[in-house]
C-alpha cells in the first residue's frame, strides 16, 4: 500500500535534517515547506523531495504547501528573530492550524520543549508550551512532544556543552547549573516522531520525553569532559547576567547570540519528565543514555556526516563553526577535465603528506590529516566545470579552540592560495 504524503516544516533546521532521511527509509513520500529552499540544496536528501516555498507567517502561502497532505510534522520556532519573536512563533502556530483544518489534514505532529508549565519558567519554554496550545485549539488531532536538552552533533544544545567544555578548562557558572536536566539523543527524538506517524493512540495528547538518566546540567558538561579525556572543573559564580553568558556563548560556539539567549534563559528551571505516560503509548522506543548519544554524536564529527548547510546558490566563500567544526568553503570555476583536476588534488597530497580518506570517481576526494590540535580534512568536490574546496577543522580542548580561533585569518588566506595553487597545477 502506499504511504501518505508527508510535511515536514522547518526543513533547513536541525531536526528535519535528521527526520527526513529517517521519513524517506521508511517508505514515505515528503514535501518540505521552506522560506528559502535553495539553502537545501546541499543536504543529500535533495532530489529526493518535494520542496515548496512557503511561510507560516504568511498564511496564503500555505495553500499550496498543504495540498494532498496526510500528516505535518510543525517543527518551527523563530527565537533567531529576537525581541518579540513569542508573538511571531503564536501567530504562525496559529495561521498553521486554520491552514491545515481547511486543507483537511489528518493529524499534527509538533516538538516543543520540556518545562513544567504551573512554575516559573523563561519566556522560550512558555513560548513552545503556548505554540502547542494553539495547535491544539485547531480541529485538526495534535501529537505534542516535549523535549528537553537533544544529545546529537548539530543539536543546538549540544554545541552549546561541545565547544564550551572544549574551550575552557576552568568554567564559570551560574547557581542554576545545579537544576536538573533529563537530555535525550537525537535518535530517540526521531523514533518518537516517527512512531506518532503509525500509532493513533498518540493522537490528541502532550508527551514529556526525556533519556534514562536525570542530572545537573554542570554534570552534563563534565561528563561530556570525561568522555574526551578532558579535565575539567566548574566555579559557582551566583550572578553572572544573562546576557553576558549569551554574548560569550555566541561568540565562542555555533550558536547566534538571541537563540543562546533563549536557551540559556530556558536553563533557569528544571527540565525533566514529570508525567511519563509516553513509555506505555510508544513502548517500542529503546531510550539511549547520555554516554552512548555522546559517543555517536561525536563519531558523526566527520565530512561524511555533517550536514551541509553551507552549499547554497550563493557560489561564494563561507566561514562558519558547525557541528564541531571550522568549517571554511570555497568554490571557483576550472576549466580542465576531473581526471586532470583530481590527479593534481592526489599529487598535492601526497607531497604534503596528507592521507587520501576517500575518493569517488570523477566527483569527490577527501584526504585527511591528525594532530594534538585536532582532527583536519580537506575536501574537493567537481561539478561540471566548478570546484568546490571545504576546510574541516575538528579542535580538540583548549590549544585547538585557540588554534582555531587565533588562525582564523590565517586560515582563509591559505584556503584561497590553495585553490589558487591548485589551479595553476590543473591547467598548467
Amino acid at each position: 500500500m502506499t504511504k501518505p504524503l508527508i510535511l515536514v516544516t522547518g526543513a533547513t533546521g536541525y531536526i528535519a535534517s535528521r527526520l527526513i532521511p529517517r521519513l524517506l527509509d521508511s517508505g514515505y513520500h515528503v514535501r518540505c515547506l521552506a522560506r528559502d529552499p535553495l539553502r537545501l540544496k546541499g543536504r543529500s536528501w535533495f532530489n529526493q523531495i518535494d520542496i515548496v516555498q512557503a511561510d507560516v507567517t504568511t498564511p496564503a502561502t500555505l495553500t499550496h504547501a498543504l495540498d494532498g497532505v496526510h500528516t505535518t510534522y510543525y517543527l518551527i520556532h523563530n527565537m533567531s528573530a529576537g525581541h518579540g519573536y513569542t508573538k511571531i512563533e503564536l501567530d504562525a502556530a496559529r495561521n498553521f492550524a486554520t491552514a491545515a483544518e481547511q486543507a483537511g489534514i489528518q493529524h499534527i505532529i509538533y516538538l516543543g520543549g520540556l518545562a513544567d508549565p504551573e512554575q516559573h519558567i523563561a519566556p522560550h519554554m512558555r513560548s513552545r508550551i503556548e505554540t502547542g496550545k494553539v495547535l491544539r485549539e485547531g480541529q485538526v488531532p495534535v501529537t505534542e512532544f516535549r523535549a528537553g536538552i537533544i544529545i546529537g552533533s548539530g543539536s543546538i544544545s549540544f554545541e552549546m556543552i561541545r565547544f564550551m567544555t572544549e574551550l575552557f578548562p576552568i568554567m564559570p557558572a551560574p547557581a542554576w547549573m545545579h537544576n536538573k536536566s533529563q537530555p535525550i539523543a537525537i535518535q530517540n527524538i526521531i523514533d518518537y516522531l516517527l512512531a506518532a506517524l503509525e500509532n493513533k493512540s498518540g493522537q490528541g495528547q502532550v508527551f514529556e520525553i526525556g533519556g534514562p538518566e536525570v542530572t545537573a546540567y554542570q554534570d552534563l558538561m563534565l561528563h561530556y569532559a570525561k568522555i574526551r579525556g578532558l579535565k575539567r572543573s566548574m566555579f559557582i559564580l551566583p550572578f553572572i547576567p544573562l546576557w553576558f553568558m549569551a554574548f560569550g556563548v555566541g561568540l565562542m560556539t555555533p550558536v547566534p547570540y538571541p537563540i543562546a539567549y533563549a536557551l540559556i534563559g530556558g536553563l533557569s528551571a528544571d527540565s525533566i519528565v514529570k508525567h511519563p505516560e509516553v513509555l506505555k503509548v510508544f513502548p517500542k522506543v529503546r531510550l539511549i543514555d547520555f554516554d552512548s548519544a555522546t559517543t555517536d554524536a561525536l563519531a558523526k564529527t566527520h565530512p561524511a556526516h555533517i550536514e551541509r548547510v553551507w552549499d547554497d546558490a550563493e557560489q561564494k566563500a563561507k566561514s562558519i563553526k558547525h557541528e564541531g567544526c571550522f568549517i571554511n568553503h570555497h568554490e571557483m570555476k576550472i576549466n580542465s577535465s576531473p581526471e586532470n583536476i583530481f590527479g593534481a588534488i592526489t599529487h598535492f597530497a601526497n607531497e604534503y603528506g596528507w592521507h587520501v580518506e576517500a575518493k569517488t570517481k570523477n566527483s569527490r576526494i577527501l584526504i585527511c590529516k591528525k594532530n594534538h590540535f585536532g582532527d583536519q580534512w580537506i575536501e574537493w568536490r567537481v561539478d561540471q566545470a566548478r570546484l568546490t574546496q571545504t576546510i574541516f577543522f575538528s579542535p580538540r580542548g583548549l590549544p585547538g579552540f585557540l588554534y582555531g580561533y587565533l588562525l582564523m585569518p590565517f586560515h582563509k588566506l591559505r584556503h584561497s592560495l590553495l585553490s589558487k595553487m591548485l589551479a595553476r597545477k590543473i591547467i598548467g
